[in-house]
């Protein structure tokens, strides 16, 4: 693997299962060292584990990214510990019910942004000094829900639209101060959640497994589904000296679903 992220400190916000552990294996595998936040401690401890396994280093701050006491305690660790930040990776979400959004609840709703929007907006906001002391960059984790329209997902894209809002407002605040600010969106990952939902959708449809995968990947042009290592991969590529110029803009990690314009 090419070095492109060679002693760079990334923040890496959500640490769970699929993306997010691909997320931090591959920025340790590209040469980054990791400030590592999440609820759950020994999710971060595992994490880490990995990171270290590469040679890079790691430090745990087991964070409520809600609360704004803890977004400044996980900034104060940071820079305590390396001295400087190159990258925020905003990849913490939450999902509200999947129910027409005329039938979820606005609480529901309000923790989903809280989640999804508001604390993207403050540890972005908190990490700018830092980020603009060394030239760095912000990346949201968004998704391709913000593309289509299905009830089941309208609370989920209502948040992850706002945080596409979000993100392009932030690359031109930002921008006089040298940091970029991108988002990637992401459709389907194939890893262990939607492999269980595919064997749920299969066990409820009288499908096999593998006649689920085919739908999902049907829309897609390459008719396949994204793994997390390469979903990650282009996240950190965004976060790299590769994407220097490249600021306000949503990288659509689909295989091909859903086309720009």
């Amino acid at each position: 693997m090419i070095p492109l992220l060679q002693d760079k400190v990334v923040v890496l916000s959500g640490v769970g299962p699929g993306l997010g552990r691909a997320l931090g294996e591959q920025a340790a595998v590209m040469g980054a060292d990791l400030v590592l936040a999440s609820r759950t401690e020994r999710r971060l401890e595992k994490m880490a584990a990995v990171v270290r396994e590469h040679g890079r280093r790691a430090l745990v701050v087991p964070t409520d990214i809600t609360d704004e006491a803890a977004r400044e305690r996980l900034v104060d660790a940071a820079l305590d510990e390396y001295g400087r930040v190159d990258c925020l990776v905003n990849n913490a979400f939450g999902i509200p019910p999947m129910d027409p959004i005329t039938t979820v609840g606005l609480d529901a709703l309000r923790a989903a942004n809280e989640t999804n929007v508001f604390a993207p907006l403050r540890l972005s906001a908190l990490f700018a000094d830092a980020l603009a002391a060394s030239g760095g960059s912000v990346v949201m984790v968004n998704s391709c829900v913000v593309h289509s329209s299905q009830p089941e997902y309208s609370g989920y894209k209502l948040s992850k639209g706002a945080l596409a809002h979000l993100a392009s407002s932030l690359a031109t605040e930002l921008g006089p101060r040298g940091i970029r600010v991108n988002s990637v969106a992401p459709s389907y990952i194939y890893e262990d959640v939607n492999k269980a939902y595919f064997d749920w959708i299969a066990s409820e449809t009288g499908r096999t497994h593998e006649q689920v995968y085919a739908e999902k990947a049907a829309p897609t042009d390459l008719k396949r589904l994204a793994t997390p290592d390469e979903v990650a991969r282009a996240t950190l590529f965004l976060a790299s000296d590769l994407a220097s110029a490249v600021t306000g803009q949503l990288l659509n990690v689909d295989c091909g679903e859903f086309h720009g314009g």
